[in-house]
């Protein structure tokens, strides 16, 4: 017997069935190609939810990321806290913020053996913060540096080696703050010689405060994410505070005369950690991003996401990168040896962000809003 269709072709009875038959074969596959994608909320900084970072885990899981951005660990709280248990599946926070998302039950705990800590530097298997006593709350991602960032046609890297640059007669109105007092204000401890910039007493925290209130006749603005790169893409900033590489090496890579070092006083690192959201519907497909995002192939992606690059805690990450873009592993030092960025953390360069341990938060807060409004 044989089928005949409107245009005239044959078919066998026989073939009929075949086709039959594969198409009750794979039903679940027939299904997923035209289901609706599975909506995944993401409170995150901005770029984590792009398409250079997302897109081929949405392809792989069926999967629509749907961002809600914000700038500084503040902003987070705010968002969360108006928002209902369950609104956000995955959370990209800063590790200082690990803990109060915590200790607010915000974050679900997670099970250590689902991500490849294994793969990671030893000094990243236990990240302060990160965890409570054995249990995990946040894996961390990626982390870059905070030093001084300056106009290479303006300034010298020998220049820009000191903070001491920013009071600099040359640069009155030309230094630009990113608008949030915990890296500014851990610089200017460091600055001041205190080797935790974050753990100190009232002496020191009043002597932090009369000495950057003495730079607030060089600056010419205080700035969020936008606003930080257009003035120093533009050189209506020479020299910045409170930024690194996440900026500057965004800005580098298309063709700006920007740079970061870490002056001889030191610097601060910035670590963001993916958790997974209290209520949340779709923890296992939450937990599929963090373990997609931190394999190496993951990492090389979060290494040179579009929105801005990071240093990325994986050994084998690091191996990844450096085959697939060796230029962009050495400039951001993931490559290992002297000077490497796992260099400057072992050699006491680099000192973890925190919040402050013997101030609170708001005393650093309301003087950054006093010293903003002076």
């Amino acid at each position: 017997m044989t089928i005949t269709n409107k245009a005239g072709s044959g078919l066998t009875r026989r073939a009929a069935l075949a086709l039959g038959a594969a198409a009750l074969a794979t039903p679940m596959l027939s299904r997923r190609a035209f289901a609706a994608p599975t909506e995944l909320t993401m409170l995150a900084w901005y770029g984590h939810a792009e398409p250079d970072m997302v897109a081929e885990f949405e392809a792989a899981n069926n999967v629509k990321f749907v961002p809600k951005y914000y700038t500084g660990g503040d902003n987070m709280l705010g968002l969360i806290s108006q928002s209902p248990p369950g609104t956000f599946d995955v959370i990209l926070s800063d590790a200082e913020y690990v803990q109060q998302l915590n200790a607010a039950g915000y974050i679900e705990a997670l099970d250590p053996a689902d991500y490849p800590f294994d793969d990671f530097f030893p000094e990243f298997h236990k990240f302060p913060g990160h965890w409570d006593g054995d249990t995990l709350y946040s894996v961390i991602t990626r982390f870059g540096f905070l030093g001084v960032a300056y106009n290479t046609d303006a300034l010298t890297q020998a220049q820009a080696s000191t903070y001491d640059l920013f009071w600099d007669p040359a640069l009155t109105g030309k230094v630009g703050h990113f608008d949030w007092h915990l890296p500014n204000l851990g610089q200017m401890s460091l600055l001041n010689g205190n080797p935790s910039p974050y753990d100190i007493d009232e002496a020191a925290w009043e002597a932090i405060k009369e000495k950057t209130l003495t730079l607030r006749p060089q600056v010419g603005g205080f700035f969020d994410y936008g606003g930080t790169f257009a003035s120093l893409n533009n050189g209506q900033m020479l020299a910045f505070a409170g930024i690194g590489d996440w900026i500057t090496g965004t800005l580098e890579r298309n063709g700006a005369k920007v740079r970061s070092v870490i002056p001889e006083q030191g610097g601060l690192q910035f670590t963001e950690s993916f958790s997974i959201g209290k209520g949340s519907a779709k923890a296992d497909l939450a937990k599929k991003w963090i373990q997609y995002i931190t394999s190496p192939e993951g990492q090389a992606k979060s290494a040179q996401m579009a929105a801005y690059p990071c240093i990325v805690p994986s050994q084998k990450g690091w191996q990844v990168l450096a085959a697939q873009n060796p230029d962009e592993a050495r400039r951001q030092g993931m490559v290992e040896g002297p000077g490497s960025a796992i260099d400057l953390i072992r050699t006491g360069r680099i000192q973890y962000r925190q919040l402050p341990v013997q101030q609170s938060l708001e005393d650093w807060n309301d003087f950054w809003s006093e010293y903003k409004g002076a």
